[in-house]
């Protein structure tokens, strides 16, 4: 049942993350005349890449912006200052994040500036203040829309049905709502999530550890964010203790999973890949006649013993090889050209893995 929920949030999330790089306007000192004091407000952030209250800050204003962007009366924007310091400079940011209201035809801020230090501004930091905000200065009537998460939610009730099923790998992040460094980890462990949400027996999870503390003491956590990975071997646990960026999760991920996935979530060349029958493609594509078809059986046999989601791409290298012979050599390369231009049009994650996988075993026969 949880699978099936996550499956239908993961679709409705794909379809939030393609538009959110757009839902924030990227200014610079090029276009922000274009862009700013036309006829519409603007909410500008101001910050710098490397500022911690900046990365805290993100998930928050990116929500804002998703849920502006149809609101044609306001702008919600953002300006790297390491990259436009005399832009920066000249609206006298001297700290991050700094966030200025830019009303409908003006290129001067209205003397609302916060600096996002938790001392001078508590409320601010979410985006349903923020948005409170820029509803009364704006005009408008916008509410936040909830952002549905690929992380599969753990509590008492179904920690057990999830962690300890020996059909699944599973990531578990054991957080606090209150923890500064739990927050910076969530847009990050959010876009592992998705990037493995169409793997079926890789599962990234989190739990309250706060709010469920015999849980939490039961695993050993005795700070947060604390990390936990529940292999099929070994239900007993393993720390993690990599790198927290989207690609060390990723790495970890695809080496102890036996997945093939970048950090957007899409397949790489190496999946559906066997190496055990690389050998016998390479037989059978150096043979003729008879020979060929002596060699397409055992290349039969073969892919008929594999198991799991191996048996799966088994039955794609039989099929690759009885059209090979059926459509002559030239087949592969010709269905992997038209498999390219499939892949490049705007269809689903779904479509995206099934061709992908065909392409790659059929670039063993080319």
């Amino acid at each position: 049942m949880w699978r099936s929920s996550i499956c239908f949030a993961a679709l409705t999330l794909l379809l939030v993350a393609s538009a959110s790089a757009e839902d924030v306007v990227v200014l610079t000192e090029e276009n922000f005349h274009k862009e700013v004091g036309k006829d519409r407000g603007a909410l500008v952030e101001f910050y710098a890449p490397w500022c911690g209250h900046c990365k805290k800050l993100a998930p928050e204003f990116e929500k804002l912006g998703a849920s502006f962007k149809k609101a044609k009366s306001v702008l919600i924007g953002k300006v790297d200052c390491d990259e436009h310091k005399s832009l920066c400079s000249k609206y006298g940011v001297s700290g991050y994040p700094t966030i200025q209201w830019f009303p409908k035809g003006s290129l001067e801020p209205k003397k609302w500036v916060i600096v996002f230090l938790e001392v001078l501004y508590e409320g601010a930091r979410t985006a349903e203040t923020l948005a409170e905000y820029v509803n009364n200065e704006g005009g408008t009537n916008v509410k936040i829309a909830a952002v549905p998460s690929n992380v599969v939610v753990l509590t008492p009730a179904n920690f057990n049905e999830v962690v300890l099923d020996e059909k699944k790998d599973v990531l578990v992040e054991f957080y606090a709502p209150w923890c500064g460094h739990c927050k910076s980890l969530a847009p990050i462990y959010e876009k592992v999530a998705t990037a493995f949400n169409l793997e079926e027996d890789a599962v990234i999870a989190n739990l309250d550890a706060d709010a469920h503390k015999d849980l939490a003491e039961k695993y050993g956590i005795t700070g947060f964010p604390t990390l936990k990975f529940f292999p099929k071997n070994n239900k007993a646990g393993e720390d993690y203790n990599g790198g927290r960026d989207v690609d060390d999760f990723v790495t970890f991920i695809n080496e102890k999973c036996g997945t093939n996935r970048d950090a957007k979530g899409k397949l790489t060349s190496k999946a559906g890949i066997i190496e055990d029958l690389g050998s016998l493609v390479k037989e059978f594509m150096s043979t003729k006649g008879e020979e060929k078809k002596v060699v397409f059986k055992r290349l039969e046999e073969e892919a008929g013993k594999l198991k799991g989601s191996n048996a799966r791409y088994g039955k794609i290298y039989v099929k690759a090889a009885k059209s090979c012979m059926d459509k002559g050599s030239d087949y592969s390369k010709n269905e992997i050209l038209r498999l390219d231009r499939i892949i490049a049009k705007s269809i689903s994650p779904n479509k995206a893995d099934e061709f992908t996988l065909k392409k790659n075993i059929l670039s063993t026969f080319a």
